[in-house]
């Protein structure tokens, strides 16, 4: 059987603090037991600063630079158009995930009947659900405006697919490649989360979560998320749900 290829597709907009470090922990993880090799995907979204520069000083690492800034959607998808992997999986450019998580991600992805999976920074690993998961959620470091204003999107997303997700924001979402090649998608920021969830549930297709690590990070350090992308969630698991935006070629 042929080696599987797993595409990492990095937006980066001014990460020259974190983008080095980053590859480097990614091109320590080892995906032997899966017989797969990396494909590591790094879209400079129109960066002010060296971030280009800095990635393409890590051997074997694809680094493709937009011209002008156009939001971290249009960055995606310009990877996810790159991307030749068996699976794909979206990776922020800082360090608030931890790639050694590809690694029960992948063995989620394998079994029978899954799409895609999704790493939760809110699974609880000693199965605790409801109120008293919600109330332990939280982490340390992660303001409670950021954790609050994710876990609501998620109920967002229950309301409009149907599909209770526990973080929908996730930046760490990994798909087998039919799954996500062939939507013709729209957004071009943050928002493009939940333009690809509504997609994946629209087709009737399974999404699992599993539990992740997560290093939150501050704004002084780099966050950019805002009150704007979680009104901007909104209207887009509005205007997206039920919305299947297949493309006639799957293989581009």
């Amino acid at each position: 059987m042929p080696e599987k290829i797993l595409s990492v597709v990095i937006p980066a907009y001014n990460e020259s603090r974190f983008i080095g470090a980053l590859l480097d922990k990614i091109g320590a993880v080892d995906l032997s037991a899966f017989d797969c090799r990396m494909e590591i995907i790094v879209v400079d979204d129109g960066s002010a600063d060296d971030t280009a520069d800095i990635a393409r000083q890590h051997d074997g690492v694809i680094v493709d630079v937009l011209a002008v800034n156009g939001g971290k959607g249009e960055a995606v998808k310009r990877g996810i158009s790159l991307a030749s992997g068996d699976y794909i999986i979206i990776q922020d450019a800082d360090l608030e995930y931890e790639p050694n998580d590809y690694i029960p991600m992948l063995e989620a992805l394998l079994q029978p009947g899954v799409d895609a999976v999704y790493g939760s920074r809110y699974m609880d690993p000693g199965g605790r659900t409801g109120p008293l998961a919600w109330l332990a959620g939280r982490h340390d470091g992660q303001s409670w405006t950021a954790y609050l204003g994710g876990r609501s999107i998620s109920l967002a997303a229950y309301a409009y697919t149907g599909k209770w997700l526990t973080d929908t924001v996730t930046a760490l979402k990994l798909f087998r490649r039919d799954v996500i090649k062939d939507m013709a998608l729209e957004t071009t920021g943050f928002e493009l989360d939940h333009e690809i969830t509504s997609n994946v549930l629209a087709r009737g297709q399974n999404i699992v979560e599993v539990p992740i690590h997560y290093y939150p990070r501050s704004k002084a350090e780099g966050k950019k998320i805002g009150l704007r992308d979680w009104m901007k969630a909104l209207h887009t698991f509005r205007s997206f749900a039920g919305r299947d935006m297949r493309t006639t070629d799957s293989g581009q």
